[in-house]
């Protein structure tokens, strides 16, 4: 149910970082009790609306207004004053103290009113119950997994009285599951009277969760509408001002005649990969696909030489190698990207072109001095060949769009011109029109006739990127799938172990 009133109303409000505008002219209205989606591109300024929401980001321009009432935060605390507050994509928590103490953390309020240890322990039980789930009070927040962490965020938003919860791509790091246990949660929280922003990429998610949906692009709002009367595809035409017509390139296979590149034999890693087996040949984009904890990461680590393999035997173009660690792996012309960018594969601090350059300094150094003419120029020419969109290559990595930071990184080892190149969740937390370039650019690495092993968690992407898919249980290879056998169907069986797994392809 809405009322006349909004919760929350925008008026033509802007914010500019330097020369960026990020977000412009835009009118919003949030109603009251309800779940409103906001989508767009990476640098759409969806989540950049959503912190001017929650007092992170104070508008240049424009007003707001909270229950009719003007205001001008200039800081979280502010907002949540008026029960407003936000649950970033970076967690907010302490990873060394318990969930009871992440949850009242900072908190006068709560904890004057706790009194004791035996009354806070009182409220805790109480927010529980107002969330609709429970997480053990005392348990480390670093013992839990992202979607725990998620609901400590919660509960914790709750227990500063939220009214309005801000929530920025919150099903980024989460399995399917996990992502439908999080959505019964909102569900709830909408269904007793919080007012929930929810800021996203995918947008199937999306219409099956939100009751009004927000669409914005180059900063500006598209439209706004119920989100019964948005589709999948409709919404991204509105978010890329253009149909999308396919999702994936064209396949062009290997030549027959391709040589192979990687050859892997009885390889066994980390404890849970045992003798794994197969070849990848010039060209040719290969699909890992298997559950979280099959040991697909654990195979393209321990062929990078991010981990250290127990045993087997890999070789690059014929020749073996002894692959100790990355900087031999880099050697052997090997790159990975890491399913983590932020953790594994960027330094978000430092410059694009420093990002990019830094694993092959000797490339542009003279006697041991780094040549900033070269190396500027090798930047500028792979920025420009992936199309990174940027201020200039001087920019912070932090500064960029989830789509251009993954660009960033395919940049990073282009640069090297590697024989093989391992794709860790490629598209992870990039929007529909950055995944497009992705995988074009994928395609045409393979075209030059570079060798793609790809890992991901969207069994529709392993399958549309991939010419032959092989499928992990448990560490083990126990199926493979050329272009011609490999189905959805087909796969799903093998992954699950069903009976009809053995029906086709090479199982085992």
């Amino acid at each position: 149910m809405t009322t006349s009133q909004p919760h929350i109303e925008l008026r033509d409000v802007g914010k500019r970082f330097g020369g960026v505008q990020a977000v412009s002219g835009v009118s919003l209205r949030i109603e009251r009790g309800t779940i409103h989606a906001l989508v767009g591109e990476n640098g759409a300024g969806k989540s950049t609306l959503g912190k001017m929401i929650a007092g992170v980001h104070r508008p240049d321009a424009g007003e707001m207004r909270v229950d009719g009432r003007l205001v001008r935060y200039s800081s979280p605390r502010e907002a949540l004053a008026d029960g407003v507050t936000i649950i970033a994509q970076e967690l907010a928590l302490v990873p060394q103290r318990s969930v009871i103490e992440n949850v009242f953390l900072g908190n006068a309020g709560v904890a004057k009113s706790a009194g004791s240890l035996r009354d806070q322990r009182r409220r805790y039980g109480e927010l529980q119950d107002l969330a609709g789930y429970a997480v053990p009070p005392d348990v480390r927040i670093s013992s839990l997994r992202v979607a725990d962490q998620q609901k400590v965020e919660i509960l914790k938003a709750l227990a500063r009285e939220a009214r309005l919860i801000v929530m920025d791509e919150p099903t980024a790091a989460l399995t399917a599951e996990e992502t439908a246990r999080l959505f019964e949660v909102v569900r709830g929280l909408r269904d007793r009277g919080t007012s929930i922003v929810f800021v996203s990429h995918f947008l199937d998610e999306v219409l099956s969760l939100v009751d009004t949906v927000s669409i914005m692009r180059d900063g500006k709002l598209v439209r706004t509408r119920p989100a019964v009367e948005e589709t999948s595809e409709s919404l991204v035409t509105g978010m890329l001002g253009r149909s999308l017509d396919t999702s994936f390139p064209p396949k062009v296979p290997p030549a027959p005649s391709a040589p192979v590149v990687l050859s892997v034999r009885d390889l066994s890693a980390s404890g849970l990969v045992e003798d794994v087996s197969f070849d990848v040949r010039a060209g040719e984009i290969v699909g890992l696909a298997g559950l979280v904890g099959s040991g697909r990461s654990e195979i393209a680590r321990a062929l990078f030489g991010a981990d250290t393999k127990s045993s087997g035997d890999v070789s690059i173009g014929g020749d073996r190698i002894d692959v100790r660690s990355p900087r031999d792996g880099v050697r052997a012309g090997i790159a990975l990207l890491p399913e983590d960018r932020k953790d594994q594969g960027l330094l978000m601090q430092r410059s694009i072109l420093h990002n990019i350059t830094l694993p092959h300094l000797g490339r542009v150094s003279r006697a041991g001095v780094v040549s900033r003419g070269r190396e500027r120029r090798a930047a500028l020419d792979l920025i420009s060949r992936i199309g990174i969109r940027a201020s200039g290559p001087m920019a912070a990595v932090s500064t960029l769009s989830g789509g251009n930071q993954q660009k960033v990184l395919f940049a990073k080892w282009l640069f090297g011109g590697p024989r093989l190149l391992i794709a860790d969740e490629p598209t992870r937390g990039v929007d529909v029109g950055a995944k497009r370039a992705i995988y074009e650019l994928i395609h045409s690495l393979a075209a030059e006739g570079v060798s793609v092993l790809v890992i991901s968690s969207e069994l529709e992407e392993v399958l549309g990127l991939a010419h032959r898919v092989l499928v992990l249980r448990s560490g083990r290879l126990v199926a493979e799938y050329d272009h011609e056998e490999m189905s959805e169907e087909r796969v799903m069986h093998s992954i699950f172990a069903t009976d009809q797994s053995s029906t086709s392809g090479t199982s085992s």
